[in-house]
């Protein structure tokens, strides 16, 4: 069977494999929100799309008891079933996907969905996508770990299970792919490109079957692009949601870190985090849950300027505190949130200050700031962009979305330095996902693999003439002085033999030790191909020793410049492979 057959077979094997994914994810999902949904009427007494309306009526001790106690048990979750006593977020995702081959430990995916589920289930205020993302991507790991499969297949279902999330979660196929290739696959290679789609097309089919087809959002029926002469107020709106992004994704990083150094137990820190939001909830109960509620209100313009402003700033500071102090969720909700009402604050104002009939409504704004600040956050300008338009199926102002989209994302990483918040964490960890790859593959080969066995060697006491004999019989440009116990003594070059064979005082008083070079650049068996190349690059050689390791100094071979380019360029194609996704099952 020929290698095209083979692997039009593994991709239908993956795509099959991905169908499995998609319902599973889907399935992982309805579990999810429905348990939330569960311990919000234990909680509150409430349904899950109304729960700041009914946190308004409850009495002040009955929005502090949910979040504390929930808290606790939440970082007594998370120091029981996570090695670092803190849940796992997308960057965890990205961080398999691109360094770990795939591979996600089944256990504490599991472990992180529940501490999420417990987390958005006492009112936390953070976001129920990213925990979707993670189980999606460690049940897609999973399956392909016990199928075998090599790594790229393996990046692919973990892509599958991404997508198969986001589709489920917001009713959006189209952007549930494209999120997977943008932000965790990072490629849009066809091989992966058609088993994510099969996988986020299942997850949004089995999602519909149990939810129904209403979208993620309520939007109004007037919705709709008054005039293109808005272009510069949307333009404008994209700064200060590029601003708030910035913003908040250092806020997260800096409360994180404080919350790390301030000397209070792991599994306390979400108790103390749920204390500060029920007290935030007295004035604000908006910052409750997800949030979907406050962007429904949002969309439908049910909102004043200064109570915009203020939920807006109350919405950061919990989600900021829940997150930074150890609660499990993401940040998609939020930033959906936050972006929404400090669009239909700026529609109120535009509409205000602007030409009579020249608004397209605080509707359209409040969806053009939703875009731009989880845009700018998630560094997925196109799944946004497409996230919109699916959710408003609504072409001119999702081409509003993307001028917010565009100026928002370029000014967030030019102040941050970073392109979301994912790689921001990630680069906490002191990952560099694209220089860590490479050294990675790098690392997997040992120069055992690349030298050659039997280099030529000459004894230390042997004469000019001697020398010039081996080098005439091996034909290189270099001889290894070895002792009769294989020990490296030194190197001897072409170029210092043939000075030695033209000096006839040298030519009959000098031996092979004399000549050589005493402290030769040399290489241990067990070094990796990384520190090969390192050495080459520093000494300039074309062939250096190979030796048993640095202490015994016993020579067992010769690597040369040629073979370890070969291995580089060997390494990079395999990396380039894993990026198309091409089916590599073992």
């Amino acid at each position: 069977m020929g290698p095209r057959v083979l692997a039009n077979n593994a991709v239908v094997i993956t795509s099959l494999l991905a169908l499995c994914v998609g319902v599973m994810t889907g399935g992982g999902i309805i579990l999810f929100r429905e348990g939330i949904a569960a311990m919000h009427q234990v909680t509150y007494g409430s349904d899950v799309h109304w729960l700041a309306s009914t946190a308004e009526a409850l009495p002040w001790w009955a929005l502090l008891w949910p979040p504390v106690v929930g808290g606790l048990v939440v970082g007594v979750w998370h120091h029981w079933t996570m090695p670092t006593g803190r849940t796992e977020t997308v960057s965890h995702v990205i961080e398999a996907s691109v360094l770990r081959g795939g591979r996600m430990p089944l256990g504490r995916g599991l472990a992180c969905i529940v501490g999420a589920m417990l987390s958005l289930g006492c009112g936390a205020s953070v976001g129920r996508e990213g925990p979707a993302v993670h189980l999606g991507a460690t049940l897609g790991a999973w399956l392909a770990q016990i199928s075998r499969f090599g790594r790229g297949a393996s990046r692919t279902l973990l892509g599958c299970g991404a997508a198969a999330a986001v589709a489920a979660s917001f009713n959006a196929p189209i952007a549930g792919a494209l999120f997977a290739h943008e932000v965790v696959v990072g490629h849009y290679a066809a091989q992966a490109f058609v088993p994510v789609v099969i996988a986020s097309l299942t997850g949004t089919v089995v999602s519909r079957l149990w939810f129904g087809t209403a979208p993620a959002f309520s939007l109004p029926d007037d919705l709709t692009l008054v005039s293109f002469l808005e272009f510069p107020a949307f333009a404008l709106l994209g700064v200060i949601c590029g601003l708030l992004a910035a913003a908040f994704m250092v806020s997260l990083i800096v409360t994180d870190l404080t919350a790390r150094r301030s000397g209070v137990p792991g599994w306390l820190r979400p108790a103390l985090a749920g204390l500060v939001l029920g007290v935030i909830a007295l004035e604000f109960p908006e910052v409750l849950g997800v949030g979907y509620e406050i962007t429904n209100r949002a969309l439908s313009g049910d909102l004043v300027l200064d109570a915009a402003v203020a939920i807006a700033a109350a919405k950061i500071v919990a989600t900021v505190i829940c997150l930074g102090w150890g609660f499990g969720g993401g940040v998609f909700s939020p930033s959906l949130a936050i972006g929404g009402i400090v669009g239909c604050a700026f529609g109120i104002a535009a509409t205000a200050l602007g030409p009579v009939g020249l608004s397209s409504g605080h509707g359209a704004y409040a969806v053009v700031g939703m875009g731009a600040v989880a845009a700018a956050v998630l560094g997925a300008p196109i799944s946004t962009c497409l996230i919109i338009f699916e959710l408003t199926a609504n072409y001119a102002l999702t081409v509003a979305v993307m001028m917010a989209v565009v100026v928002a994302t370029t000014l967030s990483r030019g102040l941050t330095g970073h392109t979301s918040l994912f790689h921001w964490q990630l680069a906490r960890r002191g990952l560099d996902l694209d220089t860590d790859r490479r050294s990675q593959l790098l690392r997997e080969k040992r120069v055992r693999d690349l030298a050659r066995a039997d280099p030529p060697t000459v004894a230390p006491d042997a004469p000019p003439w001697a020398v010039a004999a081996a080098f005439r019989d091996h034909g290189g440009e270099k001889l290894f002085v070895v002792d009769g116990a294989g020990v490296l003594l030194g190197t001897i070059a072409l170029t210092e033999a043939m000075a030695v064979l033209m000096d006839d005082e040298a030519r009959t008083r000098r031996t092979a030790l004399d000549v050589a070079l005493s402290r030769p650049p040399v290489l241990a068996q067990a070094e990796t191909l990384e520190e090969a190349l390192a050495l080459m690059d520093s000494v300039q050689e074309a062939q250096v020793a190979v030796v048993r390791d640095r202490s015994s100094m016993v020579l067992v071979g010769v690597v040369h410049e040629r073979d370890l380019l070969r291995a580089y360029a060997e390494a990079l194609g395999r990396l380039r492979a894993e990026e198309r996704g091409d089916p590599d099952r073992v």
